[in-house]
């Protein structure tokens, strides 16, 4: 196994690593929409958080080599489903036409009072794994 850190995303607010690589599969740790400079969510809706997550899961994903264009798998939590329709509108405006199998789940409450986190599981390119 092999954990990858993006000194561009934010920090791990726990014991827990941004991404670790087993074979040809990144996990990536669930990402809110934390600015990586202030460590403060900036956005108070969930267009703009749900944007500022999947930017920080691409800064993840960038640190290890991938793009969101190498998404498996995503897990989204959002603290209210009524949030769903916009939050699906910015997932899909930033995906374009990839489209990763996805869940997304109602949670009572996420770090920071965030409105959304996002987690993910990424393929390596054959040439990337290490």
């Amino acid at each position: 196994m092999k954990s990858f850190f993006s000194a561009e995303a934010p920090k791990a607010i726990g014991p827990y690593s941004q991404a670790i690589q087993t074979g040809n599969l990144l996990y990536c740790s669930g990402q809110t929409p934390v600015d990586p400079v202030t460590m403060k969510i900036e956005s108070p809706d969930i267009e703009g958080q749900t944007q500022r997550a999947l930017k920080n899961l691409e800064l993840v994903l960038i640190a290890a080599g991938l793009s969101l264009s190498d998404l498996v798998k995503v897990n989204v939590f959002i603290t209210d489903m009524e949030h769903f329709p916009k939050m699906n509108a910015v997932y899909a405006k930033m995906l374009g036409d990839h489209r990763p199998a996805r869940s997304t789940i109602a949670v009572k409450g996420l770090p920071y009072n965030a409105l959304v986190e996002i987690e993910c599981i990424a393929e390596l390119k054959i040439d990337v794994i290490i």
